[in-house]
């Protein structure tokens, strides 16, 4: 949550007496006084304290094993989204999926109410990781494990980050690949293989960032982050 807007919330101040406080030096995160005022803060990670007083937030983390047929949107007229797997009493705030995953593509979705944490865990400069494990159509080679860490060139000249794949299984008609990339172009990996002449006949997303899918949720399940996972994501939190 912003900093400023807890702040106003939970002491009710005016816009001018919360930047006076930010002055005064009596906004403390972690002990260190304050002065970025939009900061991004969570009372589980953080020692919050004005004017002496402890602050608390709560934004909510849910963990989801995004199923097939799921469309990665707040609201849909004719397609069942990710926020209508959430139960009704928890979207007690408005939640956010953090990135998109194709319809059919399954895995690790993380939806939250703090939609600056999902904003800066999307900026290309912060490079998060993504990992997929993918079945190709056909042989995935030591050529392609090349190509992909030398960067795919999509047609229309733009090349992407170097990607690291590594083959699990293959045969003459069908792999099982785990793919990392380093940025969330529209439909990525599957444009990275059919650039190779191969397509993608299921994709499931494993890591994103230092988070993983938990294997025990079946697809279409969700819980909340652990307080270990969280403090995971605190370098996001700008």
């Amino acid at each position: 949550m912003r900093l400023d807007k807890l702040i106003e919330e939970t002491l009710q101040t005016t816009r001018k007496e919360m930047k006076r406080l930010f002055a005064s030096k009596q906004v403390k995160i972690d002990g260190c006084v304050e002065f970025c005022q939009n900061r991004n803060v969570d009372s589980l990670i953080h020692e919050i304290e004005v004017s002496g007083k402890r602050l608390t937030t709560n934004e909510v983390y849910y963990l989801l094993n995004k199923p097939s047929g799921s469309v990665t949107a707040v609201k849909d007229q004719t397609k069942m989204t990710v926020l209508d797997l959430i139960a009704s009493a928890d979207r007690t705030k408005p939640l956010y999926p953090v990135g998109r995953l194709d319809r059919d593509t399954t895995g690790l979705l993380l939806l939250t109410s703090n939609g600056q944490l999902g904003y800066e865990m999307l900026l290309p400069d912060k490079k998060v990781f993504k990992t997929y494990e993918a079945q190709i159509n056909e042989q995935v080679t030591a050529s392609d494990i090349e190509a992909f860490q030398a960067g795919i060139v999509f047609e229309g000249g733009y090349r992407c980050l170097p990607a690291q794949l590594t083959i699990m299984e293959t045969s003459k008609n069908s792999s099982r690949v785990r793919v990392t990339i380093q940025e969330g172009k529209f439909h990525q990996v599957k444009k990275m293989f059919l650039a190779r002449g191969k397509k993608v006949t299921k994709l499931k997303r494993l890591m994103m960032g230092p988070l993983q899918l938990d294997e025990q949720l079946a697809e279409g399940a969700y819980r909340s982050l652990t307080l270990t996972e969280l403090k995971q994501l605190k370098i996001y939190f700008k």
